[in-house]
């Protein structure tokens, strides 16, 4: 997926199991991978892309992202857009909806405690090392060594998504150009899925993205936002670490 992907397991289980389930989450996300890629020609999105594979032959996966990513388009009043940049491309949904289906799949092998990481997109459940909650840095959006916050939680998920690092990769659907006016979302919730494709919806709005976010936290949606002049925004229920005294 263009990423590199982070597994810490905190479980008390026998090393040989860790493995086994590390090996698993691996097959897993290269499974993803070969499936959705916009790079690799057999891929099935670009088969579908090109024409060479028909709709009602796409595997039950692809064909699932495909009516999540039309939920998402009626949802965000269309700037959450698989095809923002023209052909297909349902990246922006599949990155977190791959490692929350990743850490479903370690809680049905036994794992209650993990934390799964991929380009910024986090999954994490149940207690770090330590029995104590797993911390997550936000990094600030110019200054590459400092953070912007720290978030604390035990059970959940936090998706970031920006122009710091990529540029401009995410598009106003409105105006076909690169969208301006926020340089940083962060979004966290029950699900990945949905917290990653909030935040590059969000990122797309611009800085009207700030009252839309507003309305998720009923959803069990806070957010935090820094707009392209350094303004920082957050919900009031965002799980912002203590700081030590």
């Amino acid at each position: 997926m263009g990423t590199v992907v982070s597994i810490e397991l905190a479980d008390e289980l026998p090393d040989s199991r860790l493995g086994e389930l590390v090996s698993a989450t691996c097959a897993w996300l290269h499974e993803v991978d070969a499936r959705f890629s916009t790079y690799k020609d057999d891929s099935e999105v670009c088969r579908l892309r090109n024409g060479s594979l028909r709709l009602e032959d796409c595997s039950a996966d692809l064909r699932l992202v495909l009516d999540r990513c039309a939920d998402l388009w009626r949802d965000t009043d269309g700037y959450f857009d698989a095809y923002a940049g023209g052909p297909l491309d349902p990246s922006g949904y599949v990155k977190g909806w791959s490692v929350e289906v990743a850490s479903q799949r370690l809680v049905e092998a036994g794992s209650s405690r993990h934390f799964l990481s991929a380009g910024g997109d986090i999954r994490m459940r149940g207690s770090g090392p330590g029995g104590r909650p797993w911390r997550v840095g936000v990094r600030h959006p110019w200054e590459a060594d400092k953070l912007s916050w720290v978030l604390e939680l035990s059970d959940g998920a936090v998706a970031t998504s920006g122009t710091y690092e990529r540029g401009a990769h995410v598009f106003d659907p409105r105006t076909g150009k690169a969208a301006s006016g926020l340089r940083s979302v962060t979004v966290v919730g029950p699900d990945l899925a949905l917290a990653d494709a909030y935040a590059t919806a969000a990122l797309a709005m611009g800085e009207n993205g700030l009252g839309w976010l507003a309305k998720r936290v009923d959803e069990g949606y806070e957010s935090a936002a820094v707009t392209d002049d350094g303004r920082a925004f957050t919900s009031p229920g965002l799980p912002v670490a203590p700081v030590a005294s």
